[in-house]
């Protein structure tokens, strides 16, 4: 292609990336808490929700991928992508409402607040690898399309998602990430759109100038084997042990649940999930099959050689339309890989930032101190990435290796806390290092055996037979998923019950235990209620309302001597469930509205925040104020003066 087009390109994508940097911008203004930079403030609305949900698992390479699957080994090859994602998504529809109930913004706080400390650094440290794994393919991905159509070396398609990424997910935070995703999903369907029709019309001779062309009824009937339309061709053992392997780590992508604590409630989540799952089958059924099916008849070499299949559609395109054509297409092949990569950066560099950073480096961390630490964890993240994209694993193989790792790892311990009570710390720390520890080393020594042109699949068949062979399929998650349930249960057992405290976030009956009614005793006339209703912000967001306060302080707070102090002013009222940086008044039964405190954007701030449900909001309104006369209590005690403030920008 000649350098004037590719220059076209450069200047098309400079503007869409402003585009992409000014809605960061304009999130970026709206940001009032640290729930608005990771959570988008929990107001979005299902149809962003669905977009996002569907884009954030639909990568420009994806697309390559699920295209050569089809083309190569039929409907049979769904099981190893496709549907998967389709279930996983309405399966976490149907879980929105439990979901949406944690108070948690990632899934190693959760996890801590269920089990123990000694579990979130582990967590965090395997989402930050299954991150940067997701991300690898969508540089491994773009490697190709830049490579194909303008002859450029890989490291640029790192570079460039880099760069643009990190800019407005560093701006707008989840807000940012989820409303780039529509624009991002609307111009990757647009391409895979064009491409089927395009593929479908040039096979059949609808358009197009192709010699030997094939009746539409041909083209499904007599240019593929019967075998080709056998949806279990790779025998049923092997598709199940392709969903069993696949669906769990999709099912409990921390991505994913951080946009059902995002939704403004819990219709909106459920609705949103169920609508991306109908994306997804549009794309990934619908026009991935077409375009699949099609390019197996105008490209018949690449029946036998998947690296071929992989990039019919981008030779395609070169071939068969003017390089403006070209380059739309890939526009929107870039906005598909950066719609999964800014995706994956943020929910890898909040566990950086949140889960290692301010949980065990800096627990007194402001918000200022964050927003510069976020800077940094996404930078990781995207540069991680960038270096496992130049293993020898192909597209879909780094998306499989990451969701293995997830399913062995703390699948068990993650979906077994929300729902059986007997899960014990213990079992659970076990379980995610025997199977998170155990599922690397399987998936590192098969990408070990890919030089020699053997599998532990293929090594074990010869030696064993096509039975054991079946253990070492799909880099042998089933043994990592064994050791990891065995060792969740069982350790569970024969270890003592978790306490009442711990339970109660997580149990309805558990929390009822520590419900306490003090609100009668509020006197509203006093002064110092006035006072604070005049400062207290009240925002409704769906089926929740956002309660917040901000305290200033005549000068830096030692935070330590502060929430210790708190928290034997009122004993087992006050907690830190997830270390010091947050602190809740948990005193009933729905923990996301129990009044809880951080640091606010410099050391000298606090910030009391509540999620009551809107029928909750008076009484609720009124905890928030007891919150507050306990806070200022301590700070007194301690020789700090205080007064309230407009809750304003971080």
């Amino acid at each position: 292609m000649d350098k004037i087009y590719y220059y076209m390109f450069i200047i098309l994508l400079a503007v869409y990336i402003a585009v992409l940097l000014s809605i960061g911008y304009y999130f970026s203004k709206k940001q009032k808490s640290v729930t608005d930079f990771w959570l988008g403030g929990r107001k979005i609305g299902p149809l962003p929700i669905g977009f996002s949900a569907a884009a954030s698992w639909i990568t420009g390479g994806g697309i390559l991928s699920v295209i050569a699957y089809y083309l190569v080994d039929g409907m049979g090859s769904i099981w190893t992508f496709a549907a998967p994602n389709v279930i996983a998504l309405i399966v976490i529809g149907l879980l929105v409402k439990k979901i949406k109930s944690l108070p948690s913004i990632t899934q190693p706080e959760l996890l801590e607040q269920r089990y123990s400390s000694i579990i979130r650094a582990p967590v965090a440290i395997l989402i930050m690898i299954i991150m940067m794994l997701f991300a690898a393919a969508d540089i491994s991905g773009l490697s190709l399309i830049f490579n194909v159509f303008f002859g450029l070396e890989p490291i640029y398609a790192a570079l460039l998602i880099a760069l643009a990424v990190s800019a407005y997910v560093l701006l707008g935070g989840l807000s940012a990430v989820i409303w780039t995703d529509v624009l991002q999903f609307i111009l990757l369907a647009s391409v895979v759109i064009f491409g089927a029709i395009a593929t479908l019309g040039f096979a059949t001779g609808m358009f197009g100038n192709v010699e030997n062309t094939i009746s539409l009824t041909g083209l499904f009937t007599e240019s593929v084997p019967s075998s080709w339309w056998n949806p279990l061709s790779m025998g049923i053992p092997l598709a199940l042990i392709f969903m069993v392997a696949i669906m769990p780590g999709f099912i409990s992508e921390n991505d994913q649940w951080q946009k059902v604590w995002a939704a403004r409630d819990e219709r909106s989540g459920r609705n949103g999930f169920f609508f991306g799952a109908f994306l997804m089958f549009l794309i990934f059924g619908l026009f991935c099959f077409i375009a699949g099916i099609s390019l197996r008849y105008l490209y018949p070499e690449a029946i036998t050689d998947f690296s071929l299949a992989e990039a019919s559609l981008l030779k395609f395109f070169m071939s068969s339309f003017s390089p403006i054509v070209v380059i739309f297409t890939a526009l929107g092949l870039t906005a598909a890989a950066m719609s999964c990569t800014d995706t994956f950066a943020t929910s890898g560099g909040s566990c950086i930032s949140r889960d290692i950073y301010q949980r065990y480096i800096k627990p007194d961390a402001t918000m200022n101190d964050m927003k510069r630490v976020n800077r940094i964890s996404v930078l990781i993240i995207i540069i991680g990435a960038t270096v496992l994209s130049f293993l020898p694993i192909n597209i879909l193989g780094f998306v499989h290796i990451a969701t293995y790792i997830a399913t062995a790892a703390y699948f068990f311990p993650l979906m077994g806390g929300l729902y059986w009570k007997r899960a014990t710390k213990e079992g659970a720390t076990v379980s995610i290092l025997i199977g998170g520890v155990v599922q690397i080393l399987l998936c590192a020594y098969d990408v070990y055996l890919v030089g020699s042109g053997e599998s532990m699949a293929t090594l074990a068949n010869a030696a064993y037979g096509p039975n054991v062979a079946l253990l070492f399929e799909c880099h042998g998650v089933l043994i990592g998923m064994t050791l990891g349930l065995v060792s969740f249960i069982g350790i569970s057992l024969i270890t003592p019950k978790p306490s009442n405290i711990t339970l109660a976030p997580f149990f309805k009956e558990e929390a009822d235990m520590l419900t306490v009614s003090e609100t009668k005793k509020i006197d509203e006339n006093s002064d110092m209620y006035k006072k604070y209703k005049q400062y207290a912000n009240v925002d409704p967001s769906g089926d929740r309302t956002q309660i917040q306060l901000e305290i200033k302080s005549s000068e830096n707070i030692d935070w330590f001597k502060f929430s210790d102090d708190l928290r034997k002013s009122h004993e087992n009222v006050w907690i830190s469930p997830t270390g010091k940086d947050s602190i809740y008044r948990l005193t009933h039964n729905d923990m996301l509205a129990c009044p809880r405190i951080t640091r606010g954007k410099d050391e000298s701030e606090i910030w009391v925040a509540a999620e009551p449900t809107t029928d909750d909001e008076n009484t609720m309104y009124k905890e928030v104020f007891i919150a507050y006369t306990e806070i200022i209590d301590s700070l007194e005690k301690l020789g700090y003066k205080h007064n309230l403030k407009t809750v304003g920008q971080i």
